[in-house]
């Protein structure tokens, strides 16, 4: 019990002296509160900087990863972005390049379509100059009229209506004879042309005053020409009465009919017809229509007795298509009549299938009274 007592005893001296002690504290911390508190605050202060520094390097950490994926995203996203601007392009610049390349093509086919036809033009102007050379001597220059004449005259009549350089009682002989019906006849027709005062007429190396004087031997030469063909060609009881002056040239032919009409004139009172290529196949389209009428009434008996003839074919045509008609009516009629037949017997033969025979009783039959009750 003393050593318990004891034991109380110096316990509760120990926590008296506790007391004395933290008493002695707080008096001097209540004497000096600035030197007490400025430790914990300073404490504190520090514990709230080292927060808020860790907080602000985590902060950075993360707005530093922030910017990095960002970055990396908007890399990527202008990658692609360029990816498909460079792909347009590249589509675009094939595109152009292809566009560009058919152009081109293009361009080379007509270089060379534009040098063959500067080709033909040379060859055409050769021809032409040749031409030119070639009408300007006379003997040529007749030779091309009457090959021209020659040409228009077979395309358009049968061979034993002409007749090429036809020689006639007077010893003349004419570049064509058409052999027409009467009452025209023979018609001549002469293929040369005067044409050197023509070309003279257009020369625009010339002075006016040699034009003109050409212009007035171009009529002369015209009015020499018909005379010519009147006096050489038109022969009484021979030939028809008038001649024809073929011109191979349409433009010496408008010329004439155009600012030369007196020499038209006269040349009509002579009985010489100025005709061109052109007129000219319209006369011998009246021509030959003119032959195809002649022989057409030279044939009409035969056309009449061979239309007699297909009035009878055609009149046994009709009794006999009457009677093909008759008999395909009765065989139509024929051929209903079976059909009727046709369909009585199936019906029949449906009702026996069915077992819809209506059964009559027999004459034997002896038929028996119910009993009576």
């Amino acid at each position: 019990m003393a050593e318990i007592a004891l034991i109380v005893a110096a316990a509760s001296l120990a926590v008296l002296v506790w007391l004395a002690l933290g008493f002695a504290r707080l008096r001097s911390s209540l004497k000096d509160p600035v030197a007490a508190v400025a430790p914990l605050l300073e404490e504190k202060h520090r514990a709230m900087l080292t927060d808020l520094h860790i907080g602000l390097t985590q902060q950075g950490d993360r707005l530093g990863r922030h910017l990095t994926d960002s970055s990396e995203r908007l890399s990527a996203k202008i990658d692609q972005r360029l990816d498909q601007i460079a792909g347009k392009v590249d589509e675009r610049l094939d595109e152009g390049f292809k566009k560009t390349n058919e152009t081109f093509v293009n361009v080379m086919q007509r270089l060379a379509t534009i040098d063959e036809a500067q080709k033909k033009i040379e060859t055409l102007t050769g021809s032409v100059v040749n031409l030119q050379e070639l009408l300007g001597d006379k003997r040529s220059r007749g030779a091309f009229g009457e090959v021209q004449l020659e040409a228009l005259v077979r395309n358009m009549l049968p061979p034993m209506a002409f007749e090429l350089q036809y020689t006639l009682s007077n010893g003349m002989r004419v570049d064509c004879a058409l052999h027409l019906p009467p009452p025209t006849g023979l018609v001549t027709v002469d293929s040369k042309f005067p044409l050197e005062n023509y070309h003279r007429m257009f020369d625009r190396e010339v002075d006016e005053s040699e034009r003109t004087l050409a212009r007035r031997q171009f009529r002369a030469d015209i009015r020499k020409h018909v005379d010519d063909i009147a006096r050489k060609y038109i022969i009484a009881g021979e030939t028809s009465d008038g001649a024809v002056m073929f011109i191979p040239a349409e433009a010496v032919f408008a010329e004439i009919h155009a600012y030369h009409a007196e020499v038209v004139e006269y040349a009509n009172a002579k009985r010489v017809w100025i005709v061109s290529p052109t007129t000219l196949m319209a006369v011998l389209n009246t021509a030959r229509a003119v032959l195809k009428d002649v022989e057409t009434r030279r044939h009409i008996h035969i056309i009449k007795e061979e239309l007699g003839k297909l009035g009878l074919d055609f009149q046994r045509f009709d009794e006999r298509m009457k009677k093909l008609a008759d008999h395909i009516r009765q065989a139509h009629e024929d051929a209903e009549d079976v059909q009727v037949s046709s369909r009585k017997i199936t019906q029949r033969f449906q009702q026996i299938e069915a077992a819809e025979i209506e059964e009559k009783p027999s004459a034997n039959v002896v038929r028996l009274e119910p009993d009576r009750k």
